[in-house]
């Protein structure tokens, strides 16, 4: 696998990044796949009511139009997450809207939730019903919609009988307005709905868990208001982070000034903070997913000891291909057993260290 993806990165980093990735998509939509090897038990968990094979799941963005959710799992994630999607088709913003920096293992991406709308996906997520594993739908709101609330409220009863989970995705910096919904009055009318409309579903098919997706950019005490309102309307679970519009110190410069959300490596520290900050409001009320720079398994570690149940990638994936995935699970299966720990134990350990840690 690692001499194939050392064939196959140099072509395709001569391609500009989207081309490349529609160019991955296409592929795994051709590949027949065997599953991957059970997981170790002792990387099994518990969640939102679901069981999980293992924590490391692969981020929404990669799988925008739910085209290849059964290869991703096939590949040894623990889950997949589609999306994000909206009722209607769009475009999103012009090209080139996504930009590699290669010598910081990041992306800068305006993509402004491309993708072919609830139609298209619903009949691919209809087509596998019945086979195993965690598929999420990551959910948001039409560009020009007068109602985002609603988008929001349709893309749950639209996947309900197909979806694992859900993800309201309010944190995007690429949707004009998009994370002003992560205020408080906004926030709390946008998860009551959700909520009503999850639970009227819930009538006809399984309850389906509801997550939150926040930035990173949040000050404390706009997280306290985030926090206090998802936990208030009895949601199931928080996402931390999306990306972020802040700029890291960087190394590769060419692309600094591009407008756009960054991910990858240099969003870790920043990402974790927040994640830390987050699960000692949470109080252990619900789960949350720790994602934003997990490129090796060190850093899926300290994801868990900062107080994620699961952890999620996809950037890093442009760097270090699949057998990333493979890499992560062995490195905490080396963990837990270093440490003479479980994952359930692991999780929130450090997260008062790593809350008050500044940004290096």
């Amino acid at each position: 696998m690692r001499g194939l993806e050392r064939l196959i990165r140099p072509f395709l980093f001569a391609l500009d990044a989207e081309t490349a990735h529609r160019l991955t998509i296409r592929t795994l939509s051709a590949a027949r796949l065997s599953p991957s090897a059970p997981d170790d038990a002792a990387l099994h968990v518990e969640a939102f009511g679901l069981k999980f094979p293992n924590p490391v799941g692969l981020a929404a963005g990669f799988d925008k139009n739910a085209e290849v959710p059964d290869t991703i799992l096939s590949a040894g994630f623990g889950f997949a997450e589609v999306g994000t999607l909206t009722p209607l088709s769009q475009p999103g913003n012009a090209r080139p809207r996504i930009f590699r920096l290669v010598r910081d293992e990041a992306v800068i991406n305006r993509l402004s939730f491309n993708n072919q709308g609830h139609a298209a996906a619903l009949e691919r997520l209809e087509a596998r019903a019945g086979r195993p594993g965690v598929v999420g739908v990551n959910i948001g709101a039409n560009k020009d919609t007068m109602d985002r609330a609603a988008d929001y409220v349709t893309g749950i009863k639209t996947f309900a009988g197909v979806a694992s989970y859900f993800t309201l995705n309010v944190s995007s910096p690429n949707t004009p307005g998009l994370r002003d919904l992560q205020q408080e009055a906004a926030l709390d009318d946008l998860i009551a709905r959700c909520i009503e409309a999850r639970d009227m579903t819930a009538e006809t098919y399984p309850r389906r868990p509801l997550l939150l997706k926040i930035s990173p950019d949040v000050s404390l005490q706009e997280l306290d208001a985030i926090v206090g309102v998802a936990r208030n309307r009895g949601i199931d679970g928080m996402i931390v982070s999306n990306t972020t519009i802040s700029r890291p110190a960087l190394v590769d410069v060419r692309h600094v000034g591009e407008m756009g959300g960054l991910s990858g490596r240099p969003l870790f520290p920043l990402a974790t903070r927040i994640l830390a900050q987050t699960f000692l409001r949470v109080e252990g009320a619900f789960p949350i997913v720790g994602v934003g720079g997990v490129d090796s398994p060190e850093a899926a570690w300290q994801k868990i000891r900062a107080g994620a149940t699961l952890v999620q990638l996809y950037s890093a994936l442009v760097y270090k291909g699949p057998s990333l995935v493979k890499d992560i699970k062995q490195g905490l299966l080396a963990s837990l057993a270093r440490e003479k720990t479980t994952l359930v134990d692991t999780v929130g350990v450090g997260a008062a260290e790593i809350a008050s840690a500044p940004l290096s």
